[in-house]
Formats: structure tokens, C-alpha cells, sequence
């Protein structure tokens, strides 16, 4: 990249974005003071890191955002990195929220729930936990004991009967039965003592009730308060005492391995060691170590994380500043604070009980670097399809249709090896549009994709032959495309007259074609990176099947709904828009129905009353 004229750079926070010739963003960085950031980068390159150097041989141009603060810029460039995820930037490929547990308190009859969104709604949150099976088992041993209503405001508010629950003696039943509000607020407070990591304490507090209760006589009550007493010495996790203090925080630990950087992460939770997560990135070195900490704190905590009072980092503003920002810290413990509501410090350790916590995350995060699978099934498509690096983001698409009506295209999202099932989409297209013509619709679909704009794809997995994917690549090329991204497609293997692969063309599995590749690419029966492939192309087809279905099931539907007295198409078209089914309508009340826009009280009746056959 050739010098730039630095007075043209200003000199207030914000945040530069390098471009390549393409105008790809290929690396997104913040600054306190932009001239003089942007200015570091034309130093002697023996002074910069090699993946600096390598960004710069890329880059072509320079862009930069003004922002009135360094806090601002931090979250401005976090927000950019996820929206373009630049081949440049220290990604965090396991950004997803974690399950937490949320107690709504605001409600007069509380309920508990798990969410992975920290709303600022007055409910008291409790985690994170990074496993979701033992989070609903812990979810299903609570409900069992603790008699704690289950159904939605919406249904609470709604009911008329007791639920299947209080027959088996699993709730209160507030909704319709006239309970002791004490009496269920007690019980709100146990769960609040379990949750908090205060087993220990609720165990004597349960003990104490029931030698009490038996002694009064009371011996149901007695044996209830003994159940609960074994399912919480049942159901906790083993959680370990590691500081004596009420406060949350998060320590993070760093190494350095053979293959790269670690880095582990401690969920402390009032003096309670309840969780950690590690996460790795290969082919970095410790000189990398400064960004790569700053700017996992700034992706990994967003607008609906749980962000604890102290997030403990192993260095301080000496390490991690430099001449153009010597306290880099103080601009994440501003955002932190303003997505917690309430201050946070981000520091180094104060004492030597967090300086071993800190020592404690990295051990733990070499260790789990060190047993991970060498090589993972992407890194060998990175080298099989020719890849500059190895695919994060892969969009899987396929087509749906019944003789071309009802056509969908169903978009399944893949980051790293697992779904992203909230980046789904579904794409509707008209009976004319399609017509039963797959190559055609498949061009449509990547002309509305191309309009969707970013998050692009590193690769793009058709489900079909050679006709699909170069109906995909000709639209990719007619807007000059052609490099946004890596498009294959896989093919199931050739049946001959018996219905067997057709062993004579060498078709005994799922082809993979390649654009400009005549044969098609050949993978081993049974290889991770097929069988991963396999796995994509088969969650994509049921889910783009489902949607077909649901569509074909909503006309069918829509029919009905119109047979309704007071229900046209018009009508129709909004009770969909508020419902996602039948029974959804079939269950609001009148007073539901009259939110609808133009639905009056005596409207909202006849609908009420027609939607009784669906109930």
C-alpha cells in the first residue's frame, strides 16, 4: 500500500477500515486518536507483527469514521467486525450468547425461564452456562420440587383450568387456584439461594423447616422439604468456592501454544466457580496477544450479554497500551458499563488469589487446545477447495416446490461446524416466478441475496449438479462477483436401473463440482470434510422442504380461515401477520383479536367464535 497523505486523516476518535482492490474490508481497527494510529502503520515493518505486514500488502485504500469518543469507536468497530468479519481482524468464531437463567421478579406470580438475552426488564439473571442440556435438565429438577408456574404471561393471564402440571403436583397453579402469594415467594427465594450458588445455605434453611415440620406432625410437608433437599444436592453442578466475595466477574487467561494462541475464560459467580469457556486461534503468536485480548472483549460482550461487575484480564494499560492510546482499558470499562447499566472495571489482578484465577483459565485453555482434533474438516476443504483461509460462514441453499407452486428457497447457515439456526432464512417466490425451472429460480435467489448485502459467505454450498451452481456463478460474475466468496455444489451419486450407484461412471458417492472443473471433486467416502458437507446439504433440504410444506399447509389454511363469517382475504392476510398458526389465532382471547388493526370488539367476537373449530 502506497504512503497516504496523513493530514487527511483527523485526529479525533473513530474508526479506519482497509479496503482491497476489490473493496473488500479487509481489516477494521479503533483509535483514540486516528492520524496519529494510522500513522503507526508506514513504520519499518521489522517493527510490526507478520500479520500486520500481511494486511498491508492487501490493502489499496483507507477509510475512516469519526465517533465523539473512544467508547464509541470500540463499538463501533465490534459492530463492523461482525458485520464484514475481515480476513485481517482476530475473529471470535464462538460470538453465540450463552444460556442463562431468567427470574421474571417484575410479575406478581414470578416464573422461571431460560433465555440467551439479558433484557433490561427488572428480571434477575443467573450464568452464563455454555451447556444448554445441563442447564434444561437443572430447569427440570427445579420445576419438579420447586412448584413454580411454567405457562407464558400471556397464557397465565388466559387460563381458566389448571395445567397437567398442578394434577402431577409440579405447580402451584396461581393462574387459577386461590394460593398464598408468601407461600409462593418463599419458594421464589429458594430458587434464588440454588441459582446464586448458595446451595450450602438453602440446604440448612430446607433442613431447618423440616426437623421443624416434623416435630409439628407435619409430615407431608416434611417429606416435601426432603425431596427438596435431595434435589438440589442432585441437580447442582459441582461448583467450586474460589474467592470469598458476593461480586461477579470474569477472568480471562492467554497463552501461547505450538499452533497458536489460547484463551480461557472463568464465569465466577458470587465467590462460585459455575462455568468456563476456551477458544483458540491458530497461526498467532504472542506479539499478537494485546489485540487479540482487546478485541475479544469487545465482540464477545454485546447489547444482550450478562456483563459481570469486574472482568479480570491477565495484563493491565502497560502491556496492552501504546503510544497512540496508553489506557485502552478505560474505553472498555466505559462501553461495559454502559451495556450493564451499572459500572464495571476491567483490570488486571488486584491480589494473588486472582492472579492464580487468571493462571488458572490459561492452563486450562493450553490444556484444551492441546487435545482438540488436529485437523478439522474445514481446514481440509480450505486446502481441497484452494481457499486462502479456512471457511467460518457457510450458506447452504436449496429449492422447494410441488410442480413449481408454493417454490421456496431455504438458506441454512453453518458458522464454523454447527448451525447458526438464528441466520436461517426462507425465500418465497411466485408461481410465475418459478414455474418448476430450478436454475432459474436459483439465479433469482442469488440476485436477492447479492441485495441483502453482508454478512458474506467464506463459502457458498449449493444442493444440486453442475446446472445449479453455474446458474448461481453467472449472476456472481454478471455483477462482478466472481471473488465474494467460494461456490461449490454437491450432488447425490448417480443411481443406475436397480437403483444402485452407478459404479461405471465411478459415481459411488455425493459429487462435488467446482466452477470451471469438469470432473468433479474427489473426496473419500466416509472423510469429515464429506460427510460435514453431507450434513449441511441434509439439514438444508429438510429445512427447505418444511418450508414448502408450511406454505402449502398456510394456503390451505387461508382457505379455511375465509369460510370463517367476518374473515376475508384482507382479514386473513393479518391474522398471519400477528400469528404464526391456527392454534395460535384459535387461542388469543377477544381482547387479543382487538389489537389487530381495524378489528373492533363485535368483529373480534365473530372471529373469536369461528375460531372455536380449531381449538
Amino acid at each position: 500500500m502506497e504512503p497516504i497523505d496523513l493530514k487527511t486523516i483527523p485526529v479525533s476518535p473513530g474508526v479506519y477500515l482497509y479496503k482491497d482492490a476489490n473493496g473488500r474490508v479487509v481489516y477494521v481497527g479503533k483509535a483514540k486518536h486516528l492520524r496519529k494510529r494510522v500513522a503507526s502503520y508506514f513504520r519499518p515493518p521489522e517493527t510490526q507483527t507478520p500479520k500486520t505486514r500481511a494486511m498491508l500488502r492487501q490493502a489499496q485504500s483507507i477509510t475512516t469514521l469519526i465517533t465523539t469518543t473512544e467508547k464509541e469507536a470500540l463499538l463501533l468497530e465490534a459492530s463492523l467486525i461482525k458485520k464484514h468479519r475481515p480476513r485481517y481482524n482476530i475473529l471470535l468464531r464462538d460470538d453465540k450468547q450463552y444460556v442463562l437463567f431468567k427470574l421474571n421478579k417484575k410479575h406478581h406470580w414470578p416464573r422461571l425461564t431460560l433465555t440467551r438475552k439479558v433484557l433490561k426488564d427488572g428480571s434477575k439473571y443467573f450464568g452464563p452456562f455454555t451447556s444448554s442440556h445441563s442447564a434444561w435438565q437443572t430447569l427440570k429438577a427445579i420445576h419438579k420440587v420447586f412448584k413454580l408456574r411454567r405457562c407464558s404471561d400471556r397464557a397465565f393471564a388466559n387460563r381458566v383450568r389448571p395445567c397437567l402440571y398442578h394434577h402431577i403436583g409440579q405447580c402451584f397453579a396461581p393462574c387459577c387456584l386461590d394460593i398464598s402469594h408468601e407461600d409462593y415467594l418463599e419458594q421464589v427465594q429458594r430458587v434464588e439461594l440454588l441459582l446464586s450458588g448458595k446451595s450450602n445455605e438453602l440446604v440448612e434453611v430446607l433442613t431447618e423447616k423440616m426437623y421443624a415440620a416434623s416435630e409439628s406432625m407435619e409430615y407431608e410437608t416434611a417429606a416435601q422439604l426432603r425431596d427438596q433437599i435431595k434435589a438440589v444436592e442432585v441437580t447442582v453442578e459441582k461448583q467450586a468456592a474460589v474467592i470469598p466475595t458476593a461480586h461477579d466477574m470474569d477472568v480471562i487467561g492467554l497463552g501461547e501454544t505450538d499452533n497458536g494462541l489460547a484463551l480461557g475464560i472463568l464465569f465466577i459467580r458470587s465467590g462460585i466457580l459455575i462455568d468456563k469457556k476456551y477458544f483458540f486461534w491458530a497461526g498467532l503468536g504472542l506479539e499478537e496477544a494485546p489485540e487479540l485480548l482487546q478485541s475479544f472483549i469487545a465482540q464477545y460482550y454485546g447489547v444482550n450479554s450478562f456483563v459481570p461487575s469486574r472482568v479480570v484480564v491477565p495484563w493491565g494499560n502497560d502491556v496492552l497500551g501504546d503510544d497512540t492510546n496508553p489506557e485502552p482499558l478505560v474505553a472498555h470499562a466505559e462501553a461495559l458499563t454502559e451495556l450493564r447499566g451499572m459500572l464495571v472495571r476491567v483490570a488486571s489482578p488486584r491480589n494473588d488469589t486472582e492472579s492464580k484465577l487468571v493462571t488458572m483459565a490459561t492452563a486450562n485453555a493450553i490444556d484444551d487446545a492441546k487435545h482438540k482434533r488436529a485437523v478439522s474438516p474445514l481446514a481440509i476443504l480450505q486446502k481441497r477447495l484452494g481457499m486462502a483461509e479456512e471457511p467460518y460462514r457457510t450458506e447452504i441453499v436449496d429449492v422447494s416446490h410441488t410442480s413449481g407452486k408454493d417454490t421456496r428457497v431455504g438458506m441454512v447457515v453453518f458458522e464454523g461446524e454447527a448451525p447458526a439456526k438464528n441466520e436461517y432464512r426462507t425465500y418465497a417466490f411466485t408461481d410465475e416466478e418459478g414455474g418448476g425451472d430450478d436454475y432459474k429460480v436459483l439465479a433469482l435467489w442469488m440476485e436477492r441475496r447479492l441485495n441483502s448485502g453482508p454478512p458474506w459467505p467464506d463459502l457458498l454450498l449449493i444442493d444440486g449438479g453442475r446446472g445449479q451452481l453455474n446458474a448461481v456463478v453467472s449472476v456472481l460474475e454478471a455483477h462482478g462477483k466472481s471473488d465474494l466468496c467460494t461456490v461449490i455444489s454437491i450432488a447425490k451419486a448417480r443411481k443406475d436401473e436397480s437403483g444402485r450407484a452407478d459404479r461405471r461412471k465411478g459415481n459411488i458417492e455425493d459429487r462435488i463440482f467446482l466452477p470451471g472443473r469438469s470432473n468433479p471433486l474427489q473426496l473419500k467416502a466416509g472423510a469429515p470434510e464429506l460427510l460435514l458437507l453431507q450434513h449441511m446439504r441434509d439439514l438444508c433440504h429438510d429445512y427447505s422442504i418444511g418450508r414448502h410444506r408450511k406454505a402449502r399447509a398456510g394456503r390451505a389454511l387461508t382457505g379455511e380461515l375465509q369460510r370463517i363469517p367476518g374473515i376475508g382475504p384482507s382479514m386473513a392476510k393479518k391474522l398471519w401477520a400477528h400469528y404464526s398458526s391456527v392454534k395460535e389465532m384459535a387461542q388469543a382471547s377477544v381482547a387479543d383479536l382487538m389489537r389487530i388493526d381495524g378489528v373492533g370488539k363485535k368483529k373480534a367476537e365473530a372471529i373469536y367464535e369461528g375460531l372455536s373449530v380449531f381449538r
